[in-house]
């Protein structure tokens, strides 16, 4: 009976805790140490409890390995000692945030100079963030005593893990008040100012981008927290500083600053492209992006945000025509003096963020902007680049007639037209520029050339227009610009709608696989189904004599079932031919040209017609 044996086997950490002279080392060599900890070994966690353990733990996180152990064990004991104090056992949450002398120890670790090793600041990061969300009012007090947590926070920002650190201190508290507290407090000690400053030429790229995405994040999760928390009183006040004017100026100088440093400039970017974006509460608590012409306060954009913006569109386009300089790319197709680059593109995305707020100041400027049309026939394989002139394209198409600011609508001629819309068919000529790329195109084809790689976008943009005619927001005002174009290109324009769009959306709807049944493995009655051979003599013949063959040793051996262990002194059951067997014969005894024939081809010899017509031909 199983009950007669017992099959617990003990753990040898158990064993080795019997004894008084065992060490912290002999303990964490032990592969089981950690499934023991997270498993409330009362020796061991006891055993942990022990200031010295503890301190030694604290250590192996904070203090650098020798430089001469092995690489491939020197970072063992750093590693064991995160998990353990990181294994969520309360005692050791308890203690360690209780016991200042241990964050002490732990704190010391941010000053040391830049730049920190960053596996172990991982490793500190990590520690602190689990005491930060099981003991916040413990952790939170002992940092705001320390009056350069924050310097050191900044002094340290280019470390990804010291940025985690600061998100986390954010996210992992959650009652609302303690959360209020921590916000107000890094708000006096001028967190955001201080981040803004770091996405300058001056800084390393490193600290531009962790800096940004630092920005980034505490504006979606400032505006999250006030969409799941509609009725509080107090207002972020973290996300109060960075929609001030002083603040997006200071980000704006920073990318137009003469030494056009494009991490700063794209990080920078990065900054606004977050602050245009609008989002709203969908359901438990999920978060989606605004539509265009949300007008609820709570989910537009701030108005100091765009008028900012709006009045710095002209150094935008000039920083389009003359980015950063680059090297010129040598690619596989050409040479590209100058590549589109980071600025430009990022540039173009924050174009298309300020069409989606459509506001009619916004859309009064930009129409002084050319060059994105141009851009985008001219980098002809810029999927990134033709993307964003699509979102434009399609955006420009879709927003209503009507924008309504400060009780008028500013964005309309005397006749009422949209402007934008205007501007795209009758100065940007974007249907004349369709046709001729696309006659480019099949010229190219037709003379054996590539086909161009922005002609999908191409596609996509043509059929927006067709569609915005039809049923569009805009369909009127489409049709009645569309009228007005010379006779000749409108004809054109209908011709192509009618034969070379439609014969690509035709090509581009038919199924890449067709549509037969394909059996499961559970329809067993497929096996017993006839196979339909052809029924020619000859090949009846060779089957036949198949069938009547001996199994011989010889056979035996090519099929490599030649194993002592299958030698038996039963006679040999004849069994059923297979259809690789089958074809193996008739490879054999009949020539080519009949297998052919009666389409019966060798295992190596793809049948092209055949493939055309299976599942999976394309």
């Amino acid at each position: 009976m199983f009950w007669k044996f017992d099959l617990h086997s003990s753990s040898h950490i158990d064993t080795l805790l019997e004894r008084e002279d065992v060490t912290l080392k002999e303990l964490m060599d032990e592969e089981d140490v950690l499934q023991e900890c997270k498993a409330q070994n009362r020796k061991l966690i006891d055993f942990l409890l022990k200031l010295e353990c503890l301190e030694d733990l604290v250590s192996f996180i904070i203090e650098e390995p020798p430089q001469d152990m092995d690489e491939q064990i020197r970072y063992k004991y750093p590693n064991i000692s995160c998990e353990l104090l990181t294994s969520d056992v309360s005692q050791i949450n308890d203690r360690l945030g209780e016991e200042e002398s241990l964050l002490m120890k732990l704190y010391s670790f941010l000053l040391n100079e830049s730049p920190l090793n960053p596996l172990l600041a991982s490793f500190f990061s990590k520690v602190l963030s689990i005491l930060i969300s099981r003991k916040p009012e413990e952790i939170v007090d002992f940092l705001k005593k320390k009056h350069d947590f924050v310097d050191l926070i900044i002094k340290h920002i280019g470390t990804s893990a010291i940025m985690d650190l600061l998100l986390r201190l954010l996210t992992c508290i959650e009652p609302p008040q303690p959360r209020q507290e921590v916000l107000n407090w890094l708000n006096e000690e001028r967190i955001i100012q201080r981040l803004v400053e770091i996405v300058h030429p001056s800084q390393d790229e490193d600290r531009h981008s962790n800096a940004s995405q630092s920005l980034c994040e505490i504006i979606r999760l400032s505006r999250d927290q006030m969409l799941q928390v509609q009725n509080s009183s107090e207002p972020d006040p973290l996300l109060a500083s960075l929609e001030k004017q002083e603040i997006i100026e200071q980000l704006l100088s920073n990318i137009f600053h003469k030494e056009k440093n494009e991490s700063a400039i794209v990080s920078a970017i990065q900054i606004l492209l977050t602050l245009l974006e609008t989002r709203r509460q969908t359901f438990e608590g999920h978060i989606e992006i605004c539509p265009p012409g949300m007008s609820n306060s709570k989910y537009s954009v701030n108005k100091s945000v765009l008028e900012a913006i709006k009045a710095r569109l002209s150094s935008f386009h000039e920083l389009l025509l003359e980015p950063p300089k680059k090297s010129v790319m040598k690619t596989t197709w050409g040479v590209l003096d100058p590549p589109v680059g980071n600025t430009r593109l990022n540039v173009i995305r924050l174009i298309s963020s300020l069409l989606q707020t459509n506001t009619s100041s916004v859309n009064q400027e930009l129409i002084e902007l050319n060059s994105i049309g141009d851009m985008f026939f001219k980098y002809t394989w810029n999927n990134f680049l033709h993307t964003q002139v699509e979102i434009c394209i399609a955006l420009i198409l879709a927003n209503p007639l009507e924008s309504m600011e400060n009780g008028t609508i500013t964005d309309q001629d005397s006749t009422g037209d949209n402007l934008l819309l205007k501007h795209l068919f009758l100065k940007c000529q974007l249907i004349e520029r369709i046709l001729e790329a696309w006659e480019m195109n099949e010229k190219k084809q037709a003379e054996g050339g590539r086909r161009y790689g922005y002609m999908g976008h191409l596609t996509r943009i043509a059929n927006c227009i067709v569609h915005s005619t039809d049923k569009g927001p805009n369909s009127t005002q489409v049709q009645q610009l569309i009228k007005e174009l010379p006779e000749e290109v409108r004809e054109r324009w209908e011709t192509f709608c009618t034969n070379s769009l439609g014969e690509t959306n035709k090509r581009n709807t038919v199924d890449l696989v067709t549509t037969c049944h394909i059996h499961s493995s559970s329809d067993d009655e497929i096996d017993f189904k006839e196979t339909g051979f052809s029924q020619d003599s000859s090949l009846q013949q060779a089957f036949s004599d198949y069938q009547m063959q001996q199994m011989t040793s010889n056979f035996i051996d090519q099929f490599g079932f030649n194993d002592e262990k299958f030698k038996s002194t039963q006679p040999t059951p004849k069994m059923p031919p297979t259809q690789s067997d089958l074809s193996s014969v008739l490879n054999t005894l009949m020539p080519y040209g009949e297998r052919e024939r009666m389409g019966v081809l060798p295992e190596n010899r793809v049948d092209t017609d055949s493939r055309k017509n299976s599942c999976f031909g394309m």
